[in-house]
C-alpha cells in the first residue's frame, strides 16, 4: 500500500516563497515520475512541474523561472520550491508519483493549501 503525504502549504503575500514537500511510503519497488499539480477554485487541475527519477524536469509555461521541482531518491520525496508568488498561484497543490510495487500506478497525496495574497 502506497502513500503520499504532501505538505508544506500556507498564506504567503505577493512576491512570497514557499517549498513544498512529499514523501512517499509504503511498499515501493521503484518511483519513476514525480510531479506537482494544483487546482485553483473552479478551475481544472493543471500541471505545475514534473520530474523523472534522472531528474530530467518539466514545467508549466506560467512558472516562467520562479518555481523548481527536485527529488530525493532515497527519502522516496518531492519538493517543489516557490518563489516571487502571485495571487494566480493560489490553490490546493498535490503531489503524484508514478510508483511500482507489484504493477505500476498513480497515486496523489490528499493536497496542501497554497494563498497568496494581495
Amino acid at each position: 500500500q502506497v502513500q503520499l503525504v504532501d505538505s508544506g502549504g500556507g498564506l504567503v503575500q505577493t512576491g512570497g516563497s514557499l517549498s513544498l514537500s512529499c514523501a512517499a511510503s509504503g511498499s515501493i519497488s521503484r518511483i519513476t515520475d514525480m510531479a506537482w499539480y494544483r487546482q485553483a477554485p473552479g478551475k481544472q487541475r493543471e500541471l505545475v512541474a514534473s520530474i523523472t527519477r534522472g531528474g530530467t524536469t518539466t514545467y508549466g509555461d506560467f512558472v516562467k523561472g520562479r518555481f523548481a521541482i527536485s527529488r530525493d531518491n532515497v527519502k522516496n520525496t518531492v519538493y517543489l520550491q516557490m518563489s516571487t508568488l502571485k495571487p494566480e498561484d493560489t490553490g490546493v497543490y498535490y503531489c503524484n508519483a508514478r510508483v511500482f510495487v507489484t504493477t505500476w500506478g498513480d497515486y496523489w497525496g490528499k493536497g496542501t493549501q497554497v494563498t497568496v495574497s494581495s
